[in-house]
């Protein structure tokens, strides 16, 4: 028997499920974008490799186009630029404040309601999460012996760890995690600079760099895809739960911050650059 589809419904698009294609289409973007990405990088590494006698990289030819390739190509910690200064500083004293009125109220209340030895599990279980984020960029970076390790952690954790709530893997198999890389310290391995300075509300310090490795990043962790297949209340609860149960464990060192500087917002942009140059040299 034959099964034909009714006049009315042939060239009628095809439903993957809510979302579905949404997702689906994106993820493409993601994908081919990455691969230009990489491709920028591999070419911008062989341009350091033509690095002068003097130690100077080897700028364009174009004069056009010298002061992009210098913010880009920067390697210099310490020459960050920060152009949109004025809107960072509103942006760093709204985040200052979000703490100070709402997070830190809710996470110290949040830490006298929940023991601390649940909240050290809740964070490795979090911590967990981001596993497939280290290993892959690990070998987007050519470090494939940590690549491995990160992926053994992963699976250890998240078996005999119990959702990675206990880190079974150093524990248990003394298998420390390697180090925490992120796609903006790929971009950043293969020579692209940081750009210029940016300070988001509610996320904090960044770069252009950064803000774009942070996006890479969001598709490679495995609660995007598990609140994608639940409501955005429920999505909303599982970022805000990690941020709150994290800021509950460290409450405190922002104030010792505070005071121990005379301009907290260059010394909160100055030490993110020197630790995330940092991060890349190692």
């Amino acid at each position: 028997m034959v099964i034909t589809a009714k006049p009315e419904l042939r060239g009628m698009p095809v439903k993957v499920g809510p979302g579905g294609g949404r997702y689906i289409s994106v993820i493409s973007i993601f994908f081919i974008f990455s691969l230009t990405l990489l491709f920028f990088c591999l070419v911008s590494s062989q341009v350091r490799a033509g690095e002068q006698d003097d130690g100077q990289m080897s700028g364009p030819d174009f004069p056009e186009y010298s002061d992009w390739y210098d913010d880009f190509m920067e390697e210099d910690a310490a020459t960050i630029k920060d152009p949109l200064e004025p809107a960072n500083r509103i942006f760093f004293k709204f985040n200052d404040k979000l703490y100070f009125w709402f997070l830190k109220p809710v996470a110290s209340a949040y830490g006298k309601a929940v023991p601390r030895d649940f909240r050290i599990s809740f964070r490795n279980c979090f911590n967990n999460l981001e596993a497939p984020v280290h290993m892959s960029n690990d070998f987007l970076q050519g470090k494939f012996k940590d690549g491995f390790v990160e992926a053994c952690r992963f699976f250890i954790n998240s078996t005999v760890g119990i959702l990675g709530l206990s880190d079974a893997a150093r524990d248990v198999f003394a298998l420390n995690s390697p180090g925490k890389e992120d796609l903006g310290q790929t971009i950043g391995y293969y020579g692209i600079g940081n750009g210029f300075y940016l300070c988001w509300p509610f996320m904090g310090p960044s770069t252009l760099r950064d803000t774009v490795g942070m996006t890479g990043d969001f598709f490679l962790r495995p609660g995007t895809y598990m609140a994608s297949t639940s409501s955005l209340y429920l999505r909303g609860l599982f970022f805000s739960g990690r941020y709150i149960n994290n800021t509950s464990l460290r409450i405190g060192d922002y104030e010792d911050f505070l005071v121990s500087t005379f301009d907290p917002y260059l010394a909160m942009r100055d030490a993110y650059i020197q630790r995330r140059f940092n991060m890349i040299e190692e």
